[in-house]
């Protein structure tokens, strides 16, 4: 296995150091991007929230570009992940969708056969059709060394939202569906197969040359549900994926996982297992093959405190991931406290390797 520097940013499409360490390819230093990065914590996006409300922004291609190409701008992210939500497949399959400041997503919940039976997948290709266009634009916008990531909810995940109508510390009504109703829950999971697997099929096609597919809630479930409905249901979408795009690489984010996560690494065939915050790389690294490339995983909050525990924790994760595949990134999204200046100090802790 070879170790790279790529420090200039002047390569050529087939040398992104994002899209070769996704591949297999140990590089370093490692590619970086961060969850969240189009976020909150910058102020040029916080501009242009007074402009649109949250969904307006995900679903109108000048805006999507734009928050897209914020952090790019100031800290040139080797990966740019499309500014949208996991949430935009329920309201394309016809499920009302809001957002409100302080209590964040709210759905109809989905409980029932009727609730189910209202939805519609013949409407999801053209509802994320703005989706397809901002990635579009992005291919010719993007600096030549960025890799552009798509991105999707895993089907437990977005059935959590869809099933409780928003946010939950347990989601309580999806788990009880899941035992009481279990032919009713299936349905569900097999609609979001399905449809999240066109979606991201038609990202690649409108120029996303990697997808990630996040399992937020998938810690919640014990060992045979997380089976059923985490590793299974990914399996699918992934094998979908790879039928009609098998050189697409797919990162697959089961968050606190535990010790599930080498399982879903082996049987989903995700060719990149993000990590969480409270995962130990290196001992999750002794548990997958060493080709398998790892994301991850910077505890946000140190990203938050910045100072000297910001550069000590960075090069502590960087430089124990030297000699595999790696991505370097957080166990989390970028906390919108966050002084953006604690942002570029650890881009430029990642990258000097002198």
């Amino acid at each position: 296995m070879t170790l790279e520097n790529t420090s200039s940013p002047s390569v050529k499409t087939g040398q992104k150091p994002l899209l070769r360490a996704l591949r297999g390819e140990a590089v370093w230093p490692p590619p970086m991007w961060l969850m969240r990065q189009a976020g909150r914590f910058l102020p040029e996006f916080r501009a242009m929230r007074e402009k649109a409300d949250f969904l307006t922004r995900c679903m109108t291609p000048d805006i999507a570009v734009e928050l897209t190409l914020q952090p790019i701008r100031r800290y040139q992210m080797d990966g740019a992940i499309l500014f949208s939500d996991i949430l935009i497949l329920p309201w394309a399959l016809g499920q009302s969708l809001r957002f409100e400041e302080g209590r964040g997503p709210i759905l109809t919940p989905i409980r029932t056969k009727e609730d189910l039976d209202a939805l519609d997948e013949n409407r999801v290709l053209e509802a994320t059709a703005p989706v397809r266009e901002a990635l579009r634009r992005l291919t010719t916008e993007l600096p030549e060394h960025t890799t552009l990531l798509g991105f999707a909810g895993s089907p437990f995940t977005v059935s959590c939202y869809m099933v409780e109508g928003g946010g939950s510390r347990d989601f309580m009504h999806t788990r009880q569906l899941m035992q009481k109703d279990p032919a009713l829950y299936d349905r569900l999971i097999e609609l979001l197969v399905t449809n999240t697997a066109k979606m991201l099929c038609g990202q690649i096609e409108a120029g996303a040359e990697a997808v990630m597919l996040f399992d937020s809630w998938s810690g919640l479930l014990p060992p045979e549900e997380f089976r059923r409905y985490v590793i299974e249901p990914t399996r699918r979408i992934v094998e979908e994926i790879h039928r009609h795009h098998p050189d697409t690489p797919v990162i697959g984010f089961p968050r606190l996982g535990g010790v599930m996560v080498a399982e879903y690494a082996e049987k989903t065939g995700v060719q990149t297992l993000a990590l969480d915050t409270s995962a130990d790389m290196t001992k999750v690294a002794g548990m997958v093959p060493d080709t398998l490339p790892l994301q991850g995983n910077l505890d946000p909050m140190t990203v938050l405190n910045g100072g000297d525990k910001l550069v000590k924790e960075a090069r502590r994760i960087r430089d124990s991931m030297k000699g595999r595949p790696h991505v370097f990134n957080l166990g989390h999204g970028v906390m919108k406290q966050t002084p953006p200046e604690h942002v570029a100090l650890l881009v430029e802790t990642i990258r000097d390797v002198s």
